[in-house]
């Protein structure tokens, strides 16, 4: 198995984060996450795994499923650190060759700053409501 790909910027770690969930790639899926035992994953709807047996299960799960998805982000912010980013995004996801609308999901994603550069610790992601995609920030508190 070839060495894991150092990626030198959170942004770097994101990009190959979706390339990977378009490519139903599991093996540059999970050269993004941390090799931890406290990583984080959940998926729209579904339950919250740790630790990155889990976490690779359920991609392969998702990869193993045949559709290729095709993803689009908008309304990106990020926070930035010097060891860790958050980052959250609106993922406009469609399966090619499908034309149905696919409802948006709103995900957040956390990055750590290693000796190997930049690994994903978590991501969560859930159905965004229809009327929370527009272009002005809201303003809830919860």
């Amino acid at each position: 198995m070839p060495d894991k790909p150092i990626f030198p910027t959170p942004q770097d770690a994101e990009a190959a984060f979706y390339e990977a969930l378009e490519r139903a790639d599991i093996e540059a899926m999970m050269a993004v996450w941390a090799e931890d035992e406290e990583i984080v994953c959940i998926h729209p709807g579904g339950p919250r795994l740790v630790g990155y047996a889990a976490i690779r299960e359920a991609w392969r799960r998702i990869f193993d499923g045949g559709a290729r998805l095709q993803v689009r982000l908008s309304h990106p912010t990020s926070v930035q650190g010097p060891l860790a980013t958050l980052n959250t995004v609106i993922e406009h996801i469609a399966v090619r060759n499908d034309e149905s609308v696919r409802a948006p999901v709103v995900a957040t994603n956390v990055y750590v700053r290693g000796v190997l550069g930049w690994r994903m610790v978590l991501h969560h992601a859930s159905p965004a409501p229809p009327d929370s995609v527009g272009n002005a920030p809201h303003k809830t508190l919860h």
